[in-house]
C-alpha cells in the first residue's frame, strides 16, 4: 500500500541535523550504536507522536501531539531515534535513544506498506500502559500534527507490547479501544487476550 508519511516541521528537522552534527550532543546520548556508528548519520521517517491521555465514552477524543520521532538510519538500518518536542519559543530536539522501539517501528512500517489500502503513519503512545502504538490513519491528506483516531484507523502495538495484546498485529481502532479502555478503568480482572487463538 502506498504509506505516507506526514512532513516534519522544518524547525524541528534543523534541530536533529543540529544535534547530529554536535559531536557534544552525539557523545553525551545514551546510545552506543549512535557513537559507534560508521559513516553519516541521516533523521529519516519522521513520525508525529499523539499520547493518548484518557479515552471518554466516543472513544479516543482526548489525543495530543508530543512531538515528532525520527528514525536515525546509518547504511542499511536504523541505528537510533531522535525526539523532537514543542516549547513556547517553537521545536527544541528533546534527546536520542535507541532499544526495541526503535527495531519495531521499522518492522511495523515494513509490515504497513504490504497492507491493502493507503494510511498516513503516525505513532500513538498510551502511557498508563507503557505502551507505543503505529497509528495507520486513513485520511493521508491530514494534517499529522492533529486528529484522534477514527474507528477504521488501525493501530499496530509495537513489541514490547503490554500482556494480552499481540505486538505487530494490526487492529481497529474500534476493536482495541474496548480492550485499552477496559485495561484503564479496571484493576480487578484482565481485560480479554488480543491475538490469541481462538
Amino acid at each position: 500500500m502506498p504509506l505516507h508519511v506526514p512532513p516534519a516541521p522544518a524547525p524541528a528537522v534543523r534541530t536533529v541535523l543540529t544535534a547530529l552534527g554536535s559531536p557534544t550532543a552525539v557523545r553525551e546520548a545514551r546510545t552506543p550504536s549512535l557513537r559507534n556508528a560508521q559513516g553519516p548519520a541521516t533523521p529519516e521517517l519522521p513520525l508525529p507522536v499523539h499520547v493518548l491521555d484518557r479515552i471518554g465514552p466516543a472513544g479516543a477524543s482526548a489525543t495530543r501531539l508530543a512531538g515528532w520521532r525520527f528514525l536515525i538510519r546509518c547504511g542499511e538500518r536504523a541505528v537510533a531515534a531522535a525526539e523532537t518536542r514543542l516549547t513556547p519559543d517553537g521545536w527544541a530536539f528533546s534527546h536520542f535513544f535507541e532499544g526495541p522501539y526503535v527495531t519495531a517501528t521499522e518492522r511495523a512500517l515494513r509490515q504497513a506498506e504490504t497492507m491493502t489500502g493507503s494510511y498516513q503513519a503516525r505513532l500513538l503512545s498510551v502511557p498508563e500502559l507503557y505502551m507505543l502504538t503505529l497509528w495507520l490513519h486513513g485520511d493521508c491528506t491530514a494534517d499529522g500534527s492533529e486528529g484522534h483516531p477514527a474507528a477504521t484507523d488501525l493501530l499496530v502495538p509495537l513489541a514490547p507490547a503490554p500482556p494480552g495484546i499481540a505486538a505487530h498485529r494490526p487492529h481497529r481502532v474500534s476493536e482495541l479501544l474496548p480492550v485499552l479502555t477496559h485495561r484503564l478503568t479496571s484493576t480487578q480482572t484482565p481485560g480479554p487476550l488480543l491475538g490469541s487463538p481462538a
